[in-house]
């Protein structure tokens, strides 16, 4: 007899091969890492004698699931802020606290607690995208899976890299350091189109054909990317990312949620692979994907369970089951995504998708024995009819549970024997675990009742500080203000038109300051827009100093550009009130005596305030250099012939409604 390590025996072999051959009363041998033969009971054990004998009636024999999409060290931050859409979750919560707190310790901390959920779940190999990967690496190879691990490149700082070159000079080190590993397959991860850009995306391209390697990247994940895209380029995501180079290597692309047939034939056509994660996709309202034309245009689709922060678990067994279920609400079709194809995605289709098939995902000899047992007998799982040898996939798909996982090998070695771990010691992580949630809920309940450190948790690399000397007064006489242009020491540099649009948001504290959100739509003599463009002002209610009972000093805490839309920054701050203000500003650019000013007349029209209102300007640094500008402002209001009675010292925010205009 020949002599192997291990024998499962007496249970339902599912071998998810071609042939999807099911042996019932079957058995596999695992001799070092690989399968040795697969078959009934009665032909292996009378074949092989073993070191070990498991006796696995009543009991399923599976391939170690794929998780074909996640962010494993996430599990720090599982429920941190849920029920959020996916830019504020991710811009206003996830992408500050990862900034503060992402570190190798956090990385290789929550990857080990990721990997003991996703042992207990039935998970054997995994695809991942996220920060200091190569502590990823080393975590997952002491829990013993097999992982697909991309290092993520983005076009702004991240925790791991102050420059979208350092993530790829650490991507180069990660894929030579661990590219010959039997369990880890190195991966580059553009995050999204989004969130780089056409350089970045192709120089990743570059690095994954020199080093064979393939390309995890989001695509078309939410109908607000899609829209901004064609917007920005005139064409959607799929067509944009093949013509600057990127599906030409191997590509993992998550999500898909929202791509149409033509796209889904130029990804078939590149052989790129799809990772659908629909829970996720369901809980962040981003939409359900349509998987059931995917397959049927040859897709391979694997099901991944994205991230913990966003699902919030890694339980394969939840995940297969919706797919299954989604697919066939989306078609309207009750025989759409039947149970063997949703279990096919999550092993040997889920193997292809992460570039293994050659590898894992089904039981075949000379196949890593990446194996799973899993109770069939729980009371949620019985009767069980036989007439039908699909009814197993049903069984498994739409009743068994991660619960009934009982025992779990990867790559020939155990890692979970009748529940209990084997690779990993739960207990003593959980204080850790706890350590990191302390620091971080401290970090965000300061960060939470203070406004600058939201703006500046989100404001990106152009925020900055604005001190300014400021007056306002009513314009009786339009005439006056040629009076001034046409004064000897003006020099007229610039004119321009705006229609400005103004949403205030203010809190219960006024010491906290309030935010604006401003778009101005540049208007020519026509009236017609010709540029848009958003800014983000946070500024404090009193102003910082008076000059001559009348010039004012103020300051601008916080500006910088608003690249998100106004939905996003009020459900990010959550004000305790809004007020908006929309009036239509003529401005002028001018140097008196020499000197930067701005000159804005106003017509505030929402609400009607009913007068025309004049403001001086500028900007200033310095108290000296404040009060020399108040002295300049001072003289040019006598020239336009505005006295101290003309003179407003509110914000339009502030003014009363003139009563009787409508």
């Amino acid at each position: 007899m020949e002599r192997v390590d291990t024998i499962l025996t007496g249970g339902i072999v599912v071998t998810m091969n071609q042939q999807f051959d099911i042996v019932f009363d079957g058995a596999i041998a695992i001799r070092g890492s690989r399968i040795a033969a697969v078959g009934s009971s009665a032909d292996i054990t009378a074949r092989f004698a073993a070191d070990t004998t498991l006796d696995c009636r009543n009991q399923y024999i599976l391939p170690g699931l794929i998780n074909a999409h996640t962010h494993v060290p996430m599990t720090l931050l599982r429920g941190l802020a849920d029920d959020l859409r996916l830019d504020v979750w991710l811009m206003g919560y996830m992408m500050p606290t990862e900034r503060e707190f992402v570190n190798p310790d956090f990385c290789r901390l929550g990857t080990t607690l990721a990997c003991a959920e996703m042992i207990r779940s039935g998970v054997t190999c995994f695809a991942d995208m996220y920060y200091y990967e190569a502590d990823v690496a080393q975590a997952t190879v002491e829990a013993g899976m097999r992982g697909v691990l991309g290092q993520t490149i983005l076009k702004f700082p991240a925790p791991d890299a102050d420059t979208y070159e350092f993530s790829l000079e650490y991507a180069v080190q990660f894929i030579k350091a661990w590219r010959d590993h039997e369990l880890i397959t190195p991966a580059i991860a553009p995050h999204a189109v989004y969130s780089t850009t056409e350089e970045i995306l192709r120089e990743c391209a570059q690095l994954a054909a020199a080093y064979d390697v393939p390309i995890l990247i989001h695509i078309a994940e939410t109908r607000l990317e899609v829209d901004d895209h064609l917007r920005h380029f005139g064409v959607t995501v799929v067509p944009w990312v093949q013509s600057v180079g990127l599906l030409e290597v191997k590509v993992l692309a998550a999500h898909c949620v929202h791509i149409n047939a033509g796209e889904m034939r130029l990804l078939h056509d590149h052989q790129t692979t799809v990772a659908h994660c629909p829970t996720s996709n369901l809980k962040l309202a981003a939409g359900i994907a349509p998987v059931a034309q995917m397959l049927e245009h040859g897709l391979t689709v694997g099901i991944g369970t994205d991230g913990p922060a966003s699902n919030n678990d890694l339980d394969m067994f939840e995940e297969v089951r919706l797919a299954a279920i989604l697919a066939k609400t989306a078609a309207n079709d009750p025989t759409a995504l039947p149970a063997r194809q949703a279990l096919l995605m999550a092993t040997r289709q889920g193997a292809e998708a992460v570039f293994l098939g050659d590898v894992t995902g089904s039981l075949e000899v000379g196949k890593a024995a990446d194996v799973i047992v899993v109770d069939a007998r729980p009371v949620h799982n019985i009767p069980q009819f036989r007439r039908d040898p699909n009814a197993v996939y049903s069984q498994i798909v739409y009743a068994s549970k991660s619960s009934d996982v009982r025992h779990v090998l990867c790559n020939g070695r155990w890692l979970m024997r009748d529940r209990r771990l084997l690779t990993i010691d739960e207990d003593a992580l959980l204080p850790q675990i706890q350590a990191y949630a302390a620091r971080i809920d401290t970090f965000l309940a300061a960060r939470e009742q203070d406004i600058l450190s939201k703006l500046l948790a989100i404001g990106g690399l152009e925020q900055s500080e604005s001190f300014e000397v400021q007056v306002k007064a009513v314009l009786r006489d339009e005439g006056a203000i040629e009076r001034l242009l046409s004064h000897p020491d003006v020099q007229t540099l610039a004119v321009k038109r705006y229609r400005q649009y103004d949403t205030y948001f203010l809190f219960d504290d006024p010491a906290q300051g309030r935010v604006r959100y401003r778009e101005d739509d540049t208007v020519n003599e026509k009236g017609e827009v010709i540029s848009v463009r958003a800014r983000l002002t946070y500024t404090m209610p009193t102003k910082v100093r008076s000059f001559n009972s009348s010039v004012l000093l103020s300051h601008s805490r916080f500006i910088s550009s608003a690249d998100r839309p106004l939905r996003f920054y009020r459900e990010y701050f959550q004000p305790a009130m809004e007020r908006e203000l929309c009036k239509d500003r003529r401005r002028w650019h001018i140097h008196y005596q020499g000197v930067l000013f701005y000159v804005n007349v106003d017509r505030v029209l929402t609400p009607q305030l009913g007068e025309t209102f004049i403001e001086l300007k500028s900007r200033t640094w310095s108290s000296s250099d404040a009060e020399n500008k108040a002295d300049r402002i001072q003289t040019m209001l006598r020239i336009l012939g505005l006295t101290e009675a003309d003179i407003v010292a509110q914000d339009y925010l502030e003014m009363e409604v003139v009563p009787g205009v409508d």
